[in-house]
């Protein structure tokens, strides 16, 4: 039975964890090597601030895709929908052959996880909800910027690849890594990113990029 990347989850059953080991290594078959990288110059570093400051305008987006996560003897996958709009936003993450999920929805003061075998949890803090709930310690702010291959704020060190993409962030004492790119939209958009800080290791492959009006388009 496939299951959510959900701790109280994933680690119970060997048959799960190797399924979840299955479907991890299959999304790591299917990312490709890492591209060449070479460190910003001040016109590539230019360069980035001006994306980044394009997607900061970007108040409302969606992403779709899948998340592989592995977290010491712990792993596993699913399906994530990603949703923001301004301060607010939601995290969803569903194995489509078990449909079992958790939700995590957030705004300014607030936050709410559901989808526990114990219930739905809420708190102030979205990223301490986390951490108490599953024992995850995870810079949601801050991924939400690497998703879109952006710095979050605080100190970075950035590569580049042969193309002036960003091709690595090192922040916040985590390694992203930007494998592939897409190019289906007004500007390039992260397609295969990987992501690690000690024996914490997380991959996704980026199915959709969507902005306000494309999201509400794509809704039923």
């Amino acid at each position: 039975m496939d299951q959510p990347v959900m701790p109280r989850a994933i680690g119970g059953g060997r048959a799960g964890r190797s399924l979840a080991f299955a479907l991890l290594t299959v999304l790591l078959a299917a990312c490709v090597s890492a591209p060449r990288t070479r460190p910003g110059d001040a016109l590539l570093l230019a360069a980035q601030a001006q994306r980044e400051a394009i997607l900061a305008t970007q108040k409302q987006w969606q992403m779709q895709g899948r998340i592989a996560l592995a977290l010491g003897d712990d792993s596993g996958s699913g399906r994530l929908l990603w949703q923001h709009d301004g301060a607010d936003y939601s995290i969803q993450v569903s194995a489509p052959v078990s449909r079992q999920s958790w939700r995590l929805s957030a705004r300014e003061g607030w936050a709410r996880l559901e989808g526990l075998e114990d219930g739905t949890h809420e708190g102030p803090d979205a990223q301490a909800l986390l951490r108490e709930s599953l024992g995850w310690e995870v810079p949601l702010e801050a991924l939400s910027a690497w998703l879109r291959g952006m710095r979050a704020n605080g100190l970075a060190t950035m590569q580049f690849d042969d193309l002036g993409l960003p091709a690595q962030i090192e922040q916040q004492g985590w390694l992203v890594q930007f494998r592939t790119w897409s190019n289906d939209g007004p500007m390039p958009m992260p397609r295969r990113v990987f992501a690690s800080r000690g024996d914490a290791k997380v991959r996704l492959v980026i199915d959709a990029w969507r902005d306000a009006e494309q999201a509400a388009k794509a809704q039923p």
